[in-house]
């Protein structure tokens, strides 16, 4: 209890620029765990529609593979669709690839989305910090110029320690912003690089039952 009290109390000295600084962890919480919780699904889905396209892939079965991965909504199934409709017509490894290679280009787009606004928000939340510090180290300022001299230190000392909780909670909220900016980024790179591994091995696939045309 003593602690929650220690925490309404440090909240309530920083005064106003505090709300906006709360705000802003918020939204970047809500941001961090949507994107979790969608590249950990994009993930599993990913690995689930390789496992079961893989085998047919090595049979051969191209059309069976096509209804597999056009009935999927993930992001490797789109990739290989794309491929597998590409193969039925194209002569060359460098059109199956190209066709792969834009699709991963819509794809990406997907994985990235929102997770730039944590690195934002840190940003935004240090700089909220800072500027409540300067506005309440102005306003100190002014209270001590009319205070009576005897009393101008210890008033001093007290406005600059409440002045100084908004660019503490600022750090506060910027620091985990930052991190989970960088696990989530991370994660991203990660499912990109086993996409890009996924259409590698699909070519070589396609490639080693059909030989390339000149």
């Amino acid at each position: 209890m003593d602690m929650f009290g220690t925490m309404i109390s440090f909240f309530q000295d920083g005064g106003l620029f505090m709300y906006p600084i709360a705000l802003v962890a918020a939204l970047g919480i809500a941001v961090a765990i949507e994107r979790y919780f969608y590249l950990w699904h994009t993930e599993g889905a990913n690995r689930k529609i390789w496992a079961e396209v893989a085998p047919i892939l090595g049979q051969g079965d191209y059309r069976r593979a096509l209804t597999a991965t056009t009935d999927s909504k993930s992001a490797i199934g789109q990739i290989l669709s794309y491929g597998l409709a590409r193969v039925q017509t194209a002569r060359r490894r460098d059109d199956v690839e190209k066709a792969m290679e834009e699709s991963l280009m819509e794809v990406m787009p997907r994985l990235e989305r929102r997770t730039h606004y944590l690195a934002s928000f840190a940003n935004i939340a240090t700089l909220l910090g800072l500027l409540g510090t300067i506005i309440g180290l102005i306003q100190a300022f002014q209270a001590v110029s009319t205070a009576d001299p005897a009393e101008k230190a210890e008033l001093l000392a007290a406005s600059i320690s409440v002045a100084m909780n908004t660019t503490a909670f600022g750090l506060i909220v910027a620091i985990p912003l930052l991190l989970l900016h960088s696990v989530l980024q991370s994660k991203t790179t990660q499912i990109v690089d086993s996409l890009e591994m996924a259409s590698v091995k699909f070519l070589n696939t396609v490639i080693e039952r059909r030989p390339e045309s000149k």
